[in-house]
């Protein structure tokens, strides 16, 4: 992509997510994922009703009066961005990818973050981990994010979801909130995902297109795997062929939402082509309440 291009893509995704932010999810968002504990804020004289716990009684000797210490919920958080970017990700039929719609989610999610004062970082995974972008603040910085998720070219095109979770288990030590967007067209990640949601906040958004969901009777179609090239003639136009991808289609949704449910990982889906924003809004509220 050409640079000039590719900086007009960025601006404009800019202004569309950082107003929805602004407008829309800083206040979920902030809800929603709490600080990570309470921090020592000031000493203050007792007031009826303050827990005695509270009590600073090295304090209190000292002015022969009551005095409790004051806590303030520590806010800053460390957030990463789990971003699939094998080959499956350059598919869709509604005017729109399935890469372009994962960096627009990106885009709000990390201008959510800075304006909550906290850090957002970015592990690009294929079937390997192809580039980790540390955690920073700062609009700069999520400029850069966004110009990596329209540009990087990946080295593979396959997918390990495993790969990537055990890459954030091992490399982010402090506890942080983990967003894995993915089409999830991949198996063999459930202990992963189980394992770094144990040591992390993980939410998962799955991000698929409607012609993925169902087969349209189109006649004989030539259908080309993104990720390994490979290709067959398939003919759409068999009810028996439509019925039998259906069954595969929802045997596959049954069981990823039972794989996030068993790791205790809260989840959404999304489409192309479709507003985002409501199952997003919907997931933060679910999670807030």
């Amino acid at each position: 992509m050409e640079t000039s291009e590719l900086l007009k893509k960025v601006r404009h995704i800019e202004i569309k997510t950082r107003g929805l932010s602004n407008q829309i999810f800083a206040g979920e968002y902030h809800s929603t994922f709490k600080g990570k504990g309470m921090t020592f804020s000031e000493v203050r004289e007792y007031q009826y009703g303050d827990p005695i716990r509270n009590v600073d009684w090295n304090v209190t000797a000292r002015f022969n009066h009551p005095y409790v210490k004051v806590f303030e919920e520590e806010r800053e958080l460390t957030v990463v961005l789990l971003v699939d970017i094998s080959g499956s990700r350059n598919f869709g039929t509604h005017q729109q990818y399935k890469q372009e719609l994962m960096t627009e989610i990106s885009a709000v999610l990390a201008f959510s973050a800075i304006k909550n004062n906290d850090k957002i970082g970015v592990i690009l995974f294929s079937d390997k981990v192809e580039k980790f972008i540390p955690p920073q603040k700062g609009r700069k910085h999520i400029l850069r994010i966004i110009q990596e998720l329209l540009n990087f070219e990946p080295q593979s095109k396959q997918t390990n979801i495993a790969a990537a979770l055990e890459y954030l288990t091992n490399a982010i030590k402090k506890r942080s909130i983990g967003f894995i967007l993915s089409d999830f067209i991949d198996t063999k990640f459930n202990d992963a995902l189980t394992i770094a949601n144990r040591k992390h906040d993980m939410v998962a958004l799955r991000v698929f297109d409607q012609r993925e969901a169902s087969l349209p009777s189109m006649g004989l179609v030539k259908m080309v795997d993104a990720e390994t090239g490979s290709f067959k003639w398939v003919d759409t136009s068999s009810k028996h062929v439509r019925d039998e991808y259906q069954k595969w289609w929802n045997n596959h949704t049954q069981n990823l939402e039972q794989t996030f449910k068993r790791s205790g990982v809260d989840f959404t889906s999304v489409a192309t082509g479709e507003d985002y924003v409501r199952p997003l809004i919907y997931l933060f509220k679910h999670r807030g309440a």
